[in-house]
């Protein structure tokens, strides 16, 4: 059913990595919470880190809308299903405002998500290293795309009163409105790693602090009230809400009768990395969602007929995870049965004979390592013959974000035909019921995957 939807709504961006869009975003997610009101989070591109801050922030699911692995069609249907009964939604931008999938224009960039949602833009800017050069940058993006609309600067790292009010007379000069200040200050620095932010499950109570502190800096800053009336100067929005069953219903799959399966999911520490729309597809399916964390569950959730294993950061937690031994046996015992398990990347190599040295669960012949060599990018991808998440020829996009290397063995078929001119390979196991890959996929653009593994779980009281 189309509907009109009426959502005052902020994106903030920034003229690159680094300059403070976390903070800023999250920072503003909380103060507005803190207000009373109901905010909606929501992160521009595949990143999984951030929108762990924002839920903190919101206490509302942080959700991802990233129009190369869903389509640009889905950028407006996600956001109306992630912003229902919200008073305000604010979208975290990735990298610099304009950047999005190398060599294919604005595709997946934060400028192209700002149009689609027709939402004004906050740009954050670093004023750390410069003073009346600041004008010419602001100008320089605002002016680039005049169907996106920048709705003011936010300035941070700023040093001094001094230095405010010389960035501060630039902007006057060039018509643009300053709706924040942040000074230099370490309170709300998140540690990073290899792979970026430390995640939410890995840094509590620490990750609250932080998101406190962020909230304080926003507060004392930022001027909240032309922030607040700048969201709400967004003009409705029409269409359609995404809908979990609609999506299922839409993709011509029926739907099993009978007792609901158990699908357990990984969480925790080690398995941080999720969409929640997978939850909310294989619910719709059907399923039973359980989750559980392999680094505190000696077992596997009651009469699990299908195992979902996500990413995260299985490397920094492979001595406690190897010393599960427990559940590792019954994570293989239920691959060995034919139950359905969709692992990707963590997953991948928890599912390995050993990572690292340390034993794994071992239901492929494959080992793991860690390496310097970071390997990141979108990609596109055939499936290269059937598996329980989709048929033989099945194209997806996907994206790909690990320093590992796996060195397959021997009795598993390959997942995924990536295809990139010049450079095709294949990737990933596709072994019985296990689907284990590298590739992250977004499943709203992929509804089949969720009905397709619900419908091969095993049910309750069935033999495994």
């Amino acid at each position: 059913m189309v509907r009109t939807l009426r959502i005052p709504r902020l994106v903030v961006a920034a003229p690159s990595s680094g300059s403070g869009k976390t903070t800023v975003a999250t920072g503003l997610m909380a103060a507005f919470t803190g207000r009373g009101l109901t905010v909606s989070p929501h992160k521009a591109g595949p990143d999984y880190i951030d929108p762990g801050y924002h839920a903190l922030a919101t206490g509302r699911p942080g959700r991802n809308l990233d129009a190369y692995l869903c389509g640009t069609e889905l950028l407006g249907p996600l956001f109306a299903h992630g912003a229902a009964g919200a008073d305000l939604a604010v979208v975290e931008g990735v990298m610099g405002l304009y950047d999005g999938a190398a060599g294919q224009g604005e595709l997946a960039s934060t400028a192209q998500l700002a149009k689609a949602l027709r939402a004004p833009v906050v740009l954050v800017v670093d004023g750390s290293s410069q003073s009346r050069s600041v004008a010419a940058l602001v100008h320089g993006f605002a002016s680039w795309d005049p169907e996106v609309r920048i709705g003011g600067v936010i300035l941070n790292k700023v040093g001094s009163d001094r230095h405010e009010e010389l960035l501060r007379q630039a902007l006057d000069e060039a018509g643009v409105d300053v709706l924040g200040v942040l000074r230099r200050t370490p309170q709300a620095a998140t540690p990073s790693r290899h792979l970026g932010l430390v995640p939410v499950a890995e840094r509590e109570p620490d990750a609250v602090a932080a998101v406190a502190a962020m909230a304080a800096q926003v507060r004392a800053g930022c001027d909240l009230e032309a922030l607040w009336a700048l969201a709400r100067s967004a003009p409705p929005l029409t269409g359609a809400p995404w809908d979990p069953a609609e999506a299922l219903a839409g993709a011509g799959t029926p739907l099993p009768s009978g007792p609901r399966p158990v699908v357990a999911v990984a969480g925790g520490a080690a398995f941080s990395f999720s969409y929640a729309e997978h939850a909310e597809l294989l619910t719709a399916a059907g399923a039973e969602v359980v989750p559980f964390d392999p680094l505190r569950d000696g077992q596997l959730p009651e009469s699990t007929g299908a195992l979902v294993i996500g990413g995260g950061f299985p490397e920094v937690y492979a001595p406690e995870l190897s010393a599960n031994a427990a559940l590792r046996a019954e994570v293989a015992a239920l691959a060995a049965a034919g139950a359905p398990v969709a692992a990707e990347c963590a997953g991948l190599l928890y599912l390995a004979r050993e990572l690292d040295g340390a034993p794994m669960c071992g239901v492929l012949d494959a080992s793991a390592r860690m390496t310097e060599r970071l390997t990141l990018g979108y990609r596109d991808a055939v499936a290269v013959g059937d598996s329980v998440l989709a048929p033989a020829g099945t194209r997806v996009s996907g994206h790909e974000f690990h320093r590992t290397r796996l060195e397959p063995g021997a009795g598993a078929d390959p997942a995924w035909g990536v295809v990139r001119p010049g450079r095709p390979r294949t990737e990933g196991f596709v072994q019985g019921g296990v689907h284990a890959s590298y590739l992250h996929v977004h499943w709203a653009a992929l509804p089949t995957a969720a009905s397709r593994l619900v419908a091969r779980a095993v049910r309750p009281g069935a033999a495994v």
